[in-house]
């Protein structure tokens, strides 16, 4: 039953008869937006009842804010709070749409740099570099295990504890990432996204007398994280193989004769974000030998280490980890659906009870019914199914792309793109400015991302690269927005 706050006692303390009484109180309701305009109210009979009144005397209260414009009947639908209020219309237009403003005056403690407000899966062509083919989950089968998890419970699991994650869900990724990852020995906490494990991770690690050194390319979320605990963010140059170790050595040496040491290197080595490239050996070993020689941990962001076309992927760095300094991440969201929310972290004992314990002050645990339902998902293999099916897909799309770019190329649009063994995305290089290519996109219902959108230093864009995802996007949607993307109209 749809409810409204109208206390009694505002109705006896009003002079007059009792359905004016109500509709009194229904007009201070909508002027203090407990309600908003287009909002279905009560109906009469449920109004009268959580009022202990007669039906009659709402529907008299009803009629007389229709009269007075406040609300509108809908035939067998209902009464509705009208679109063009009443206090609308007598306030001068710099006052209209502040009327639900609060006067109060905060006062923020941290500047929250601002959500983009350009959602990629509203555009119709949709080329964002990480987005999986959400149709393709077999949400069917998978609803099996859903339905499991709730006939079958475990209930102790559903209270509070084992903050680190559901524990059969802990062994399934244990399992998977020493047959599939080479990784073994490290203790596993399940998080609400990768997000949720890098914003953590700053806040145990970082702080405003040190920093964090990043490829000079890269993720931008991570970043805001890091400097959400007040840590500088150092660029570390790259180049065609990844970020360049000699240039590391120098930016330790310079943070560390400013005071503010370099305390974490963040890292995408498998499909560097967003160049695609992968990290050859000789430069992991000697990033990693960096890092230890200066007692710097590495957070190895492995994304979508999954899709990988080629041949078999390169081993996690932590895999190869004898000082135990590389904290490893990776997401279900490229293999399920970013709306899942599910992540983990692969790291050593003591960080893992300090992640766990930081946890505990954030949201205690993650969803334990859908950490079951994964759990049982992965135990019955059809998660490995579903993952076979899905980089085969994703394999033939991003061929389909190559050949669509070569005729781009001909064509003297495209100048170059690299073609990645793996992931969900290519870099490709235009003899246009790709930040104005990107802005006509969004007036056609495309959405891409451009070079300066993934660096830290702005003024180094050399404004020729967009990234293009293929993973999201079927083959004709894939050809026909390349069409209207690179129409030579709308150049």
């Amino acid at each position: 039953m749809k409810t409204l706050h109208i206390s009694n006692e505002s109705l006896s303390n009003f002079k007059g008869a009792k359905y004016l009484a109500i509709s009194h109180a229904l007009r201070q309701a909508i002027k203090q937006g407990q309600v908003k305009e287009n909002e279905q109210l009560p109906s009469a009979r449920e109004l009268a009842q959580q009022l202990s009144t007669n039906r009659h005397t709402i529907m008299a209260a009803y009629n007389e804010l229709i009269a007075q414009g406040w609300i509108i009947s809908k035939q067998r639908r209902g009464y509705f709070v009208a679109t063009n209020l009443p206090i609308n219309s007598s306030l001068p237009p710099a006052q209209q749409n502040r009327v639900s403003e609060s006067g109060f005056q905060w006062q923020f403690t941290k500047n929250v740099p601002r959500h983009s407000d350009q959602v990629a899966a509203n555009y119709r062509y949709n080329f964002a570099g990480g987005t999986p083919d959400i149709s393709l989950f077999p949400f069917h089968e998978f609803k099996s295990y859903v339905s499991d998890a709730f006939s079958r419970p475990q209930l102790a699991e559903l209270n509070y504890g084992n903050i680190a994650g559901f524990s059969p869900l802990i062994e399934q990724v244990s399992q998977y990432l020493r047959r599939a990852r080479s990784l073994t020995d490290r203790e596993i906490v399940i998080t609400n996204g990768s997000q949720e494990a890098l914003y953590m991770l700053s806040q145990l690690l970082l702080s405003p007398n040190n920093s964090v050194a990043t490829e000079a390319m890269g993720y931008a979320p991570a970043w805001r994280s890091f400097q959400s605990s007040g840590t500088t963010v150092i660029s570390i140059p790259q180049d065609e193989n990844g970020m360049i170790p000699s240039e590391l050595e120098k930016a330790i040496a310079n943070q560390l004769a400013l005071g503010q040491p370099i305390a974490v290197i963040y890292l995408t080595p498998l499909h560097q974000y967003p160049t695609t490239v992968t990290l050859p050996p000789s430069r992991r070993h000697a990033i990693y030998q960096v890092a230890s020689r200066h007692n710097i941990a590495i957070i190895e962001d492995d994304y979508d280490h999954e899709y990988h076309y080629s041949c078999q992927p390169l081993a996690p760095m932590a895999s190869d980890d004898p000082n135990g300094l590389v904290i490893y991440l990776s997401t279900f969201s490229k293999v399920m659906f970013p709306g899942a929310r599910i992540g983990f972290m692969a790291m050593d004992k003591q960080l893992a009870t300090a992640v766990t314990n930081y946890k505990s002050l954030l949201n205690h645990k993650v969803s334990v019914p859908m950490q079951d339902a994964i759990a049982r998902w992965m135990q019955a293999g059809a998660f490995e199914r579903y993952l076979r099916k899905a980089t085969k897909t994703y394999h033939q799309r991003r061929d389909f792309m190559i050949k669509q770019l070569e005729h781009y190329q001909s064509l003297g649009i495209v100048s170059a793109f690299t073609i990645p063994d793996g992931g969900m995305a290519m870099w490709v290089q235009i003899n246009q400015s790709a930040k104005a290519l990107t802005e006509r996109a969004l007036n056609n219902d495309i959405y891409i991302q451009q070079e300066s959108q993934f660096l830290i230093d702005k003024n180094q864009t050399s404004d020729r690269f967009i990234r293009l995802g293929f993973a999201g996007l079927g083959e004709q949607d894939i050809e026909l927005g390349l069409q209207r993307l690179f129409d030579q109209k709308n150049v």
